[in-house]
């Protein structure tokens, strides 16, 4: 079983930052493909971001790509979202989601994703 956790969620202002945080821990492996998603009000759930598990290899949505910054910590365990110059299109639920695929995969693709967090709410607001 994979245990899947994101945190760091909140309301933030137009222009601000933001970093969220994500888990993938299991008995069976050390790391795995992340990949963020996201669903705004009225759309559907999309991706924003994903990491290998070898940690070097990253993608982006367009939306997202020079605003958004995925990256882990030294261990590679966790996983971080950066996200900068925040607009109210940005404002929505944030998954983080893992899979066990490739080394160097940073899928877009949200098939590919087996494991998946709560979500936590990102708003963007004045």
């Amino acid at each position: 079983q994979v245990r899947v956790a994101e945190s760091g969620g909140g309301l933030v202002q137009p222009g601000g930052s933001l970093t969220l945080s994500c888990d993938a821990t299991s008995s069976s492996y050390d790391n795995y493909n992340i990949g963020w998603f996201r669903q705004s009000p009225g759309k559907e759930r999309e991706f924003v971001a994903a990491i290998s598990r070898s940690r070097r290899k990253l993608g982006y949505a367009k939306a997202v790509k020079g605003r958004f910054t995925i990256s882990s910590d030294g261990s590679g365990k966790t996983v971080y979202l950066r996200l900068n110059s925040l607009n109210s299109e940005d404002t929505g639920v944030y998954w983080c989601a893992a899979y066990f695929g490739r080394y160097d995969s940073a899928s877009g693709d949200l098939g590919d994703y087996g494991y998946w967090g709560q979500g936590t709410q990102v708003t963007v607001s004045s």
